[in-house]
């Protein structure tokens, strides 16, 4: 596919027919590592929930009532970023954004994991309402990581509607 259309064909997906493969699953994770970071500090973490029991388990115990039925029928994949790597130099915060530079690195590879994911024929939601101190818990993440987002991965049960974006010039400033 070409990336414009995988751009323009990626969508938030709030209802799955069927999960994805371990085998899937970590191809698209290993794509996903090849976004930049900061001096390459790969700061990225992934924690995938695949199992029957432990998804039912992390649903209801981690998510809100709205994203444990929008993320039926998918794999749940926890994204963390190790704080302290990213913006900072022998310890010391190089620039005011600090640990910004660590979401922000996150949030690249997450980018490349939803275009990945779609371009293996799977779709995801990014899921920012979370319990983080039950997942922590639940699945041993250590204190130095910080939790940001559940990213649903699966089949699409149906294709949602595009939602519209703001105007070009509304978001956009040239000199």
């Amino acid at each position: 596919m070409e990336f414009k259309e995988l751009i323009q064909q990626r969508r938030s997906v709030r209802n799955y027919a069927e999960s994805i493969s371990y085998d899937d699953l970590r191809e698209i994770l290993i794509q996903a590592q090849q976004a930049p970071s900061w001096a390459n500090t790969q700061t990225a973490r992934v924690y995938a929930v695949q199992s029957e029991e432990m998804l039912e388990t992390f649903r209801e115990q981690a998510l809100p009532e709205f994203n444990q039925k929008n993320s039926a029928g998918a794999a749940l994949l926890v994204t963390t970023f190790v704080k302290g790597l990213a913006g900072f130099r022998d310890g010391s915060q190089v620039n005011e954004p600090g640990n910004g530079w660590g979401a922000y690195d996150l949030g690249l590879h997450d980018a490349y994991l939803i275009l990945a994911a779609k371009d293996a024929g799977y779709d995801t939601l990014i899921i920012g309402m979370r319990y983080a101190d039950i997942i922590r818990e639940m699945l041993g993440i250590p204190e130095n990581e910080e939790i940001m987002s559940v990213i649903a991965i699966g089949k699409q049960a149906k294709e949602p509607a595009m939602r519209p974006r703001k105007d070009p010039d509304e978001v956009m400033k040239f000199f």
